[in-house]
């Protein structure tokens, strides 16, 4: 699709011979003999670039400037001028002009200038459309559901939002913590500025650092270049840190001099950057007990608990699971091409008796499952997994589930572990060699299971 180019110029016979030029070019040219003119013409048909004369009678080409950029700030001017010096030029600059381009030039030269224009404002349309979709999505009423724990949490978020304070995100895994995060940026005063997330549990150690706060070429070994933190990228905005929980204590030091001073210095330099973030923290463990055993500092707890948002799971808020359905099946459906117009009575009687342990993150791939299989315009029970009827008997203390094979594969697996930690006396790399496995495998399997290392005893879990 071509751009339209709307051409102010009083002198016909020149405007005409830049008409032509433009069109062969591929550009649509709407054409104005003055100012006035032309602001008619933008409020009637628009037009992605304002290609002005400076000097014409009544209102010359920086006042026309002045006006578009008054109505349009994102829409690109570029002056033509016979009278070129510097001060035309930065004044027409300063006023908000994309360039100028001197009397007589060539069609190239201004072909050239007109591109950079329109390339600069497809990318600002471009960033401007994805960040309406961004808030659009996160409004309120995205945010599915209905029952009263559910509700709780709305006018949470709610009460949150406009404030600075940090936020402290609790719940199981696929609740929809990072949901919430997301909702409390794009609908505070920060939702023009970055949104930046980082899984604590994702990184090991030795990167976290780096990755948080960044370092200077030659920090450290492998430091080839500068590098830009997630501290420095969020300021301004708000950085989401998920699996709080899962962060190293030396770490967890550094953190809360940035939310006590507002500062840190990248790795590797002695200057010290001031930044401005809010945070938003999230965990599926129970923050006050790690407190309570030693492997969370009180300190960063309550500087992250100021205020806390508890995500119940779908279980507990199962008269949303119809609704959350439908959700996810409105958009599945358009993406896939297909016209599904919702769930058999059977279908929906399956979906609300299980008890979704992957809470809404295994509701929205069994319904994903559900739409790729379905030949029909309603999703029936045969096209939902078959372990929603058969995964667990419902009693009246609640579901019962039958032998887990996963789950009992990675309970002998931290067995085995334990065993071999016990048996080197908490040497990694010995252990390692008695698994036959790598010490880095081994070091992922620790987090991942969460081993604790002490020379009275390894494996042994905090008390509850």
């Amino acid at each position: 699709m071509s751009h339209t180019i709307l051409l102010v110029d009083d002198e016909e016979r020149l405007a005409d011979v830049v008409t032509v030029a433009l069109e062969q070019l591929g550009f649509r040219v709407l054409t104005a003999r003055s100012g006035a003119e032309a602001l008619k013409l933008l409020d009637a048909e628009g037009a992605d670039l304002v290609l002005t004369d400076l000097r014409m009678p009544l209102m010359s080409g920086q006042d026309l400037l002045r006006e578009v950029k008054r109505r349009q700030p994102n829409l690109p001017v570029v002056v033509m001028t016979a009278y070129s010096s510097v001060k035309d030029a930065v004044q027409v600059i300063k006023d908000g002009a994309f360039d100028y381009v001197s009397k007589p030039f060539e069609i190239d030269d201004l072909e050239k200038t007109l591109k950079n224009a329109l390339r600069l404002s497809d990318a600002l349309a471009d960033n401007l459309r994805l960040r309406e979709e961004l808030v659009g999505r996160y409004r309120f009423d995205n945010l599915v559901g209905a029952s009263p724990t559910f509700r709780q949490v709305i006018e949470s978020i709610t009460e949150v939002c406009e404030s600075r304070a940090n936020v402290l995100i609790t719940g199981e895994s696929g609740t929809g913590k990072e949901m919430v995060a997301r909702a409390i940026h794009y609908n505070s005063p920060r939702r023009d500025q970055p949104f930046v997330a980082l899984n604590c549990a994702a990184i090991p150690e030795a990167l976290l650092e780096s990755e948080l706060f960044g370092h200077i070429k030659g920090a450290f070994t492998g430091a080839v270049a500068n590098r830009i933190g997630r501290f420095a990228q969020a300021d301004r905005g708000t950085l989401f840190l998920d699996e709080i929980g899962d962060m190293p204590m030396a770490i967890q030091a550094k953190i809360l001099r940035v939310l006590q001073e507002r500062a840190f210095e990248p790795i590797g330099s002695a200057q010290t950057r001031n930044v401005d973030v809010r945070i938003v923290a999230a965990t599926n463990k129970d923050l006050h007990n790690a407190v309570h055993h030693g492997q969370f500092r009180e300190d960063l707890y309550y500087r992250l608990n100021v205020f806390p948002i508890a995500l119940p799971p779908l279980r507990d808020r199962r008269e949303d699971i119809p609704a959350l359905s439908m959700h996810f099946l409105d958009s599945l459906s358009v993406g896939m091409g297909k016209r599904i117009r919702g769930f058999s009575p059977a279908a929906l009687k399956g979906m609300g008796d299980y008890a979704w342990p992957g809470n809404i993150r295994e509701l929205q791939n069994c319904v994903e499952r559900a739409v790729i299989l379905a030949k029909g315009e309603v999703i029936d029970e045969s096209d939902l997994p078959r372990y929603l009827f058969t995964a667990q008997t419902v009693t009246a203390s609640g579901p019962r589930y039958p032998l887990d094979l996963d789950a009992e594969v990675a309970r002998f697996e931290r067995d085995l572990i334990v065993t071999a930690l016990n048996r080197t006396d908490g040497v990694q790399i010995a252990a390692a060699d008695l698994l036959g496995i790598n010490e880095r495998s081994l070091w992922h399997r620790i987090k991942k299971y969460g081993i604790q290392i002490t020379r009275r005893a390894i494996g042994d879990r905090p008390e509850s």
